[in-house]
C-alpha cells in the first residue's frame, strides 16, 4: 500500500510503500478513494498544538510518534474483511466513522467513543487515510453514505460531524436570537447550512476573508461581519439587536474567542472547536453575572454521524465548498491550507492510485 507519511515534524509528508494489512477478527480493510484533509492534521504535522504564553502541547507526548499517517475523513470501498466481521462485504463503498475508542470502558459503552481515554482515532493514533488502504477495527464505524457524493461524503466524517456536534451544544433559541459562526472555513460552512437546515434563519457569519463571507451568505447566512475589524463587537451585537443566543468558533484563537464570549446576550453559550491555539483570561465574576456558558466541543460520536449522513442524504443541507485535489499534490494542498488559500474543504483524490508504487 502507498501512504503519505509524516516522516519528520515540521517537514513535507514523505510517500511510502508498507505492506498492506490483511484483516483479522472484526476488522474491516477499506481502500481509500477520497481523504478529507484538516486543519488538525497541520498540527499533527508540526507536532504541537499552541497553548499560548509560548507553551506547547507536544503530540510525542501522547504517544503519536514519526513515522504516522494522517487523515481522519476517510471514504472508500471494502476491499477485504476479518472472518469475523459482520454488517459488510468487499465492493461495499463507506464513510468510515474515524474517532474509534477502546471499545471496552464505559464511556465507549455508552457510544461516546469520541471521549476515550485510550482511542484508537484513524489518523492520528492509528494510520490514517492519507493512504490507499486503511484497515478498520469494527464494521460498526462504518457509515453507508449512499446518494451523497463522495467527496462531500468524507468531509462529514469530521467537519460535518464537528459542527453538528457544536450546534447541538447551543440552547434552544428563540426566533429573536442569533448565532454567530467564527470562522468561515470548512467548519463554519458547514455550521451555517446546518443551522439553517434546523430552521434558524438568523446566522451571521465572521470571519477576516471577504471571499469566504461571500462564500458564506451563499451558504444561507443573513449577515456578516469583518471579525478583523475595529468596530467587529459593536457591528456583530448591532445586527442581532443585542441578541447572541450563541457563538460558534471554529477557528479557536485569542482574538475569535473574544470576540464571541463578548458578543454574547445573558444566558448566552460560547463553544469552542477550532484549535488554531493561544489563550484568553476571562474576569470570574461576569461568566456567572451574565449567566454565560463557555465550553469545548470535540468532533461527535457515531450516532451523531449518522444523523448528519441522513441531514445530507435528506437534501436539506447545502453542501460547503469542495476543492478536490489529486493524492500526489498533498503537501502543496496541506501549504494552500496553511496559508488560507482553500475554500471549504480540501479532500484528496486516491481514485486510480497504484498502491503499490511511489507516487
Amino acid at each position: 500500500m502507498l501512504s503519505y507519511e509524516v516522516v519528520e515534524h515540521g517537514k513535507p509528508l514523505q510517500a511510502k510503500l508498507r505492506e498492506t494489512p490483511v484483516p483479522g477478527g472484526t476488522e474491516v480493510l477499506v481502500r481509500i478513494t477520497r481523504s478529507g484533509v484538516c486543519h488538525s492534521d497541520l498540527h499533527l504535522q508540526e507536532g504541537f498544538f499552541d497553548l499560548g504564553g509560548g507553551k506547547r502541547a507536544s503530540i510525542r507526548d501522547r504517544g503519536v510518534v514519526p513515522p504516522f499517517t494522517v487523515g481522519h475523513e476517510p471514504y472508500g470501498v471494502v476491499e477485504a474483511v476479518g472472518p469475523e466481521a459482520s454488517g459488510v462485504k468487499p465492493g461495499d463503498r463507506r464513510l468510515v466513522y474515524p474517532w474509534i475508542g477502546c471499545g471496552s470502558c464505559p464511556v465507549c459503552a455508552d457510544g461516546n467513543d469520541h471521549y476515550c481515554l485510550s482511542p484508537r482515532t484513524i489518523g492520528v493514533v492509528r494510520p490514517g487515510a492519507y493512504a490507499t488502504h486503511v484497515l478498520v477495527p469494527d464494521a460498526r464505524y462504518l457509515v453507508d453514505v449512499e446518494g451523497i457524493d463522495p467527496a462531500w461524503a468524507a468531509t462529514l466524517a469530521c467537519s460535518g460531524l464537528t459542527a453538528w456536534s457544536a450546534i447541538g451544544k447551543l440552547p434552544v433559541l428563540a426566533a429573536r436570537e442569533w448565532v454567530a459562526v467564527l470562522g468561515c472555513g470548512g467548519l463554519g460552512m458547514a455550521a451555517i447550512s446546518m443551522l439553517r437546515a434546523r430552521g434558524v434563519s438568523n446566522v451571521v457569519a465572521c470571519d477576516v476573508e471577504t471571499g469566504k463571507l461571500a462564500q458564506a451568505m451563499e451558504q444561507g447566512a443573513a449577515a456578516t461581519v469583518d471579525s478583523g475589524a475595529p468596530d467587529a463587537l459593536a457591528r456583530l451585537q448591532s445586527i442581532a439587536g443585542n441578541a447572541v443566543a450563541g457563538a460558534l468558533d471554529f477557528v479557536g484563537m485569542p482574538a475569535t474567542a473574544t470576540l464571541g464570549i463578548a458578543a454574547l446576550a445573558k444566558g448566552g453559550h460560547y463553544v469552542l472547536c477550532g484549535l488554531f491555539g493561544g489563550e484568553i483570561t476571562l474576569p470570574l465574576p461576569p461568566i456567572a453575572q451574565r449567566a454565560i456558558a463557555v465550553r469545548g466541543s470535540y468532533v461527535g460520536s457515531l450516532r451523531e454521524l449518522r444523523e448528519v449522513v441522513e441531514l445530507a442524504r435528506s437534501g436539506r443541507l447545502r453542501p460547503s465548498p469542495i476543492d478536490l485535489r489529486p493524492a500526489a499534490d498533498v503537501n502543496r494542498c496541506l501549504d494552500d491550507l496553511r496559508a488560507g488559500r482553500v475554500l471549504g474543504r480540501a479532500v484528496l483524490d486516491f481514485d486510480g492510485v497504484d498502491p503499490d508504487r511511489l507516487a
